[in-house]
């Protein structure tokens, strides 16, 4: 299932990837979020001013193509844990790509990121410094804490890099945790950094006053969001419940149209 936002353009962005093809964003899709990655999609198409394609990683579906077979692990908090890796693989080693969780509320156009973008690269996010308070996240789920923490939960793939032909099949279902999270497969210069306010930590980053390049671009609902009973009262909640409503209106509108 892949979703695109309007017509394809055919121009050459100064980042690499032509917009012939739209960009490809990979969404982490877990069932008992899908109204998460629904407005997560949303924020990303309602704002952009390139052609997208949201395409949602679905464990089930990686399952029966003989792409994902690995166990799901007691500290496994979504079904993307993992799976995101897959990245590269899905996009055949070829041209930008990039994943992120469904968490995530972008605020700002994704070709804003994607300007950003630098071939010299094999990954580019945002190289956080996190160690979260809470024991626990979510709907309950074990808030687990290691080095380089969320930097997996947004990331500028540069697909077709040597050094990413390492993540296939065989090795995101079977390397560990720490090799796959903390980037193990890349030496520390390969890593572009991004600024924070495209991975702006709900509950941990702060926006400075008058200084607008704290602004969130994307917030993450990292510890859990509007979606879950617990995190009703989170910090930015209003803003996912706004666009929650927005989405809720246009897809009954499309739905009537259908009828």
């Amino acid at each position: 299932m892949t979703i695109t936002n309007g017509d394809v353009k055919s121009e050459t962005c100064n980042n690499g990837f032509s917009e012939k093809k739209p960009f490809r964003i990979f969404v982490g899709y877990d069932p008992r979020e899908d109204l998460a990655y629904q407005v997560c999609r949303h924020s990303i198409t309602k704002r952009s001013s390139i052609p997208v394609e949201i395409i949602p990683i679905v464990q089930s579906d990686l399952r029966k193509k003989g792409l994902y077979w690995r166990e799901r692990g007691q500290l496994e908090s979504t079904e993307f844990s993992f799976s995101r890796f897959l990245t590269p693989h899905l996009s055949d080693y070829d041209g930008w790509a990039m994943f992120v969780d469904c968490d995530f509320l972008y605020l700002a156009d994704i070709k804003e990121l994607t300007d950003l973008i630098d071939d010299k690269y094999a990954i580019m996010c945002v190289q956080h410094d996190y160690t979260p308070k809470e024991t626990t996240k979510m709907d309950g789920a074990v808030q687990t804490v290691y080095p380089r923490k969320n930097w997996s939960s947004m990331v500028l793939y540069n697909c077709g890099h040597p050094k990413n032909k390492t993540l296939n099949p065989e090795i995101v279902n079977t390397q560990t945790g720490a090799f796959l999270h903390r980037f193990q497969w890349l030496e520390d210069e390969e890593i572009g950094s991004i600024p924070f306010v495209w991975n702006f930590l709900e509950g941990h980053n702060r926006v400075v006053e008058k200084d607008p390049t704290t602004q969130p671009k994307a917030v993450h609902y990292t510890r859990g969001g509007p979606w879950f009973d617990a995190w009703k009262d989170c910090e930015f909640a209003d803003l996912w419940l706004n666009e929650m409503e927005e989405y809720s209106k246009e897809n009954k509108k499309e739905a009537d149209v259908a009828n």
